[in-house]
């Protein structure tokens, strides 16, 4: 990577990762199993709490992929899925044939809203079609509205599909996201706040249906001295190797939130005193976010016309990584012909919006840098 640019969420070793890679080497598990592997659920387990049950695998969208396997979506089935996400939450229902129905955020949390999801779920029934499941997601690390989401699921008898790709460490009401749906997902691609390189996690309530997705992650293999099959199965388990990766990775997990949570406090200190830029924050005390990624949303009304994209350029200019916040999936093109249900609040936010570098691992130098940098454009 180029040491001097500074980079939206780059990987954060704390130092033992390397420990457990080698002892991989050592004892020869370089294999989609093994004592890594074991491990690194059982630190998951015990961080997440709440009973639950983890399995680790090969991504994000493999854990969402066999997620709605075990909430039973075949094609043409309908799910309901949260429109301001990354791909990786829809893409998989596609996978099974069945049909997204997107629906608009709600501007606190940035996440789906509940009124919109209601409605969204009693026009879909009008027109004969009953929505079997609900993806909700914890976008940026900002738990969505669990109490509100999870009262309408259970009005209409709809199972959750909790996305916490973004979440690990945010809480709800002191609870761990991750553990709230009837499924729930975890990513460590390279830019979470925690990274096994590639890879994720399914989190379940139960023992049966962990086993249930390691059965399907590991090409549905039944048990019988030779290679039979009785059902479709997925090449979707974690490496031995990877997951030590994990295993160090847990180690430093709060403490590298701590400091994703310092970026946030170190942006709303920047732009406390410049009108039209708002940073997203928790709505209340009920909501802990990991911070994964802090955003700004900026109003040219209120800052002489300055737009989110000048300002993305101008941190490109200096060598400073921003981005756009999710296009939604209503606008992409690839899920344009879908169901939309909700307003235009998405839509404003993804105009608006921009995530600023807010790496663990980012210095004192890095800060300097990015402020000067928003100082001298916001004089001009």
């Amino acid at each position: 990577m180029n040491n001097s640019k500074i980079w939206l969420s780059s990987p954060h070793m704390g130092g033992s990762e390397q420990k457990y890679v080698q002892q991989a080497f050592d004892t020869n598990w370089v294999a989609p199993l093994g004592p890594n592997v074991n491990g690194f659920e059982q630190d998951l387990e015990n961080y997440l709490g709440n009973e639950c049950y983890v399995g680790a695998l090969s991504s994000g969208t493999a854990a969402i992929h066999l997620g709605l396997i075990l909430l039973g979506i075949l094609a043409g089935d309908e799910v309901i899925c949260q429109s301001m996400t990354f791909s990786a939450s829809a893409n998989p229902i596609l996978y099974l044939g069945a049909t997204p129905v997107f629906v608009d955020s709600e501007s606190e949390t940035w996440n789906l809203c509940p009124i919109a999801l209601e409605e969204a779920i009693v026009d879909r029934m009008a027109k004969g079609k009953k929505p079997k499941a609900i993806i909700a997601v914890h976008l940026y690390g900002m738990p969505f509205r669990v109490a509100e989401i999870k009262a309408v699921a259970a009005k209409y008898r709809i199972p959750i599909l909790e996305d916490s790709a973004e979440a690990l460490g945010s809480r709800y009401k002191g609870k761990q996201c991750g553990t709230f749906g009837d499924i729930g997902i975890l990513s460590f691609n390279g830019n979470k706040i925690i990274t096994t390189s590639g890879g994720g996690a399914i989190v379940t309530p139960s023992k049966e249906l962990k086993d249930k997705a390691v059965f399907l992650a590991t090409q549905a293999r039944d048990n019988a001295p030779h290679y039979q099959h009785s059902e479709v199965g997925y090449n979707y388990r974690m490496s031995n190797i990877c997951a030590g990766i994990g295993r160090g990775q847990m180690e430093v997990l709060d403490a590298h939130i701590a400091l994703r949570r310092k970026m946030n406090d170190f942006y709303k200190e920047l732009f406390k005193d410049i009108e039209g830029i708002t940073v997203f924050d928790a709505p209340n005390t009920d909501y802990v976010s990991n911070h994964w990624l802090t955003a700004i949303v900026v109003d040219p009304e209120k800052t002489n016309g300055i737009t989110a994209e000048q300002i993305r350029l101008v941190l490109e200019a200096g060598d400073v990584e921003s981005r756009p916040l999710w296009k939604p999936m209503h606008l992409q093109p690839v899920f344009e012909a879908y169901p939309y249900y909700g307003k235009s609040i998405a839509q404003n936010l993804f105009e608006k919006g921009l995530c600023l570098p807010s790496g663990s691992n980012l210095t004192d130098e890095d800060r300097s840098r990015i402020e000067k940098l928003f100082l001298e454009f916001i004089k001009l």
